[in-house]
């Protein structure tokens, strides 16, 4: 089990991904799944931050999060909402739908069984997110925290909405990234920092090619590569 933090644009969930692939593990993108439940709270037309209607809607919502690094994706309520769930409106709402103690209750009890089964029937799981290491597996052999400075995860952000075809610039990205680590840092519940024990990787310099090198290094340091 890998757990993997950090803020937004540092490229969590590319890195993640290309690890678990050359693990032959499975992936956990365990932001999809608040952004899913705040697509639910859009489409209910609730406002994000009333606690007690995000929660009923998250009791209401039902999510499938793929598991296979290849083809992660996520449905909400049958629906593949895996690109709705990037767009602007989303970003917007999933910091305090995020922040609402009954949603994270609700998520973490979910990624709690995902990593268990990925762990008994396959062997291992690389999890990403922001309270990985803290909150949803603090016995995790393994926990690196992944950060790089603003201006580097906005330009990576801009890039990967580029890619996507969603309309971005690099001061658009840089608010966004500025008004998501200052919402997950000061967050009452969870919030968004380093595990004690977890090994930080600035990859500010590094390209992704790099920062996989320097994961798969980690691993095998801890000899946690499952072989045969």
């Amino acid at each position: 089990m890998v757990a993997l933090d950090g803020p937004a644009g540092t490229g969590k969930s590319t890195v993640a991904k290309r690890v678990a692939t050359a693990l032959d593990a499975r992936y956990l993108d365990t932001g999809s799944m608040y952004r899913a439940i705040a697509l639910a709270v859009l489409r209910a037309g609730v406002d994000p931050k009333d606690e007690v209607k995000v929660a009923a809607v998250a009791d209401n919502a039902v999510l499938v999060v793929g598991t296979d690094p290849q083809r992660p994706g996520i449905t909400l309520d049958g629906d593949d909402v895996s690109a709705e769930i990037r767009g602007p409106e989303v970003s917007l709402a999933v910091s305090p739908v995020s922040a609402t103690r009954h949603v994270r209750e609700l998520l973490v009890a979910q990624q709690r069984a995902i990593i268990a089964d990925a762990v008994d029937h396959v062997g291992g799981i690389v999890v990403e997110g922001r309270d990985i290491g803290t909150v949803v597996s603090p016995d995790a052999p393994l926990k690196v925290y992944l950060t790089a400075s603003a201006d580097a995860r906005a330009a990576r952000r801009t890039k990967q909405d580029t890619a996507a075809g969603r309309k971005s610039t690099v001061d658009t990205a840089l608010a966004d990234v500025q008004r998501r680590d200052n919402y997950d840092s000061s967050r009452a519940v969870s919030p968004l920092k380093a595990a004690g024990d977890a090994v930080e990787l600035d990859n500010t310099d590094l390209d992704l090619a790099g920062t996989i090198r320097a994961l798969l290094e980690l691993v095998d340091g801890r000899g946690l590569r499952v072989t045969g």
